[in-house]
């Protein structure tokens, strides 16, 4: 079945045309592409301006299928959460060629380099900050959300074995990453609140129109966790892009962030927790960075963005050394 029937049986339309299909930027693990499809009758009748998101040719194997990307969609949404409406899943490759699913697009920007070249954005950071409260407010057990399944021991500890796991597949040895590990083993906290974790909250993940949050994107890494990782991972010095003095996103100071997120999350933020967690996320970018640069490097997916990602890795571990003290 063609994109066109597809969307013309899902919708309870009469026909649908499809205008356009222009490959977006950004994502580089996922594809994203833009469609302007007119409904005619039905609940959707009109001119509608989607995205349909497919796998890229490669993926990394922490990166969740796109029917468990769209039930996490759904449950954001439910929960309030500020994100593209998600419309349909399609698992039949026959139809675009490949697995999809179509949700709406939304306006603005989602370009580090770009947002944070404004500078300091308090109002955007405390509306991510009330976003991520939203997305923590979603808990165990949640029946549409089942494939998460649950943690083994602790966030920290299950963590510690994925990264791990991962690092012992790499064909080269990373004695920076091993130490952190080991630093993050022996630092690490007891088990705390479990809450729905984005795992990619940051600049470069949002959508932003004239200063304005339009929505959260990429969703394909969330699972069960501690809170202060999504935290973290805004902070962490990686995605601060053009606003390195700006430690929340590179559009904020942490203290305003993190009060803005206590406020609406009636929750805490624990510093030294955030410290950790930040730590946590140098290692995770750094296993993510390999993982992209083999894609480049087997053949599957010839990039120079991958290749890219991975010339990153020694800033990231030499950041590693300056979170564990080693640099001291």
């Amino acid at each position: 079945m063609p994109l066109g029937p597809f969307i013309r049986d899902a919708a309870g339309a009469d026909s649908v045309t499809i205008e356009d299909g222009d490959l977006l930027t950004g994502g580089a693990i996922q594809e994203n592409r833009a469609l302007t499809v007119i409904v005619h009758g039905g609940a959707f009748d009109g001119r509608h301006d989607l995205v349909l998101r497919a796998e890229a040719a490669a993926t990394i194997s922490e990166s969740r299928p796109l029917d468990q990307q769209f039930a996490l969609l759904n449950a954001a949404q439910a929960a309030g959460v500020t994100v593209p409406r998600p419309l349909w899943h399609c698992g039949d490759a026959s139809v675009a060629g490949k697995p999809f699913y179509l949700m709406e697009r939304i306006s603005g920007s989602a370009l580090g380099n770009r947002i944070t070249r404004a500078g300091a954005q308090p109002a955007l950071a405390e509306t991510l900050a009330r976003e991520l409260s939203r997305i923590h407010a979603i808990q165990p057990p949640q029946a549409e959300l089942g494939f998460l399944g649950t943690i083994r021991s602790t966030p920290a500890a299950d963590a510690i074995a994925t990264y791990r796991a991962y690092l012992d597949e790499m064909p080269e040895p990373h004695p920076v990453l091993e130490w952190t590990l080991r630093w993050l083993e022996t630092n690490a906290p007891v088990m705390g609140e479990t809450v729905l974790c984005h795992r990619d909250f940051r600049t470069g993940n949002y959508m932003v129109d004239e200063g304005e949050l339009t929505g959260v994107l990429d969703w394909e890494f969330a699972g069960w966790g501690d809170p202060h990782e999504d935290i973290a991972w805004f902070c962490a010095r990686c995605w601060r892009f053009a606003g390195p003095r700006l430690e929340a996103g590179g559009i904020a100071d942490r203290q305003t962030f993190y009060r803005a997120y206590e406020q609406a999350s009636g929750r805490s933020v624990d510093p030294g927790l955030v410290h950790y967690w930040e730590t946590m996320a140098h290692v995770r970018w750094a296993v993510i960075a390999l993982q992209q640069a083999m894609r480049h490097r087997s053949g599957d997916e010839f990039s120079l963005e991958l290749a890219l990602i991975g010339r990153r890795i020694a800033e990231i571990e030499h950041e590693c050394l300056n979170l564990t003290g080693a640099l001291s």
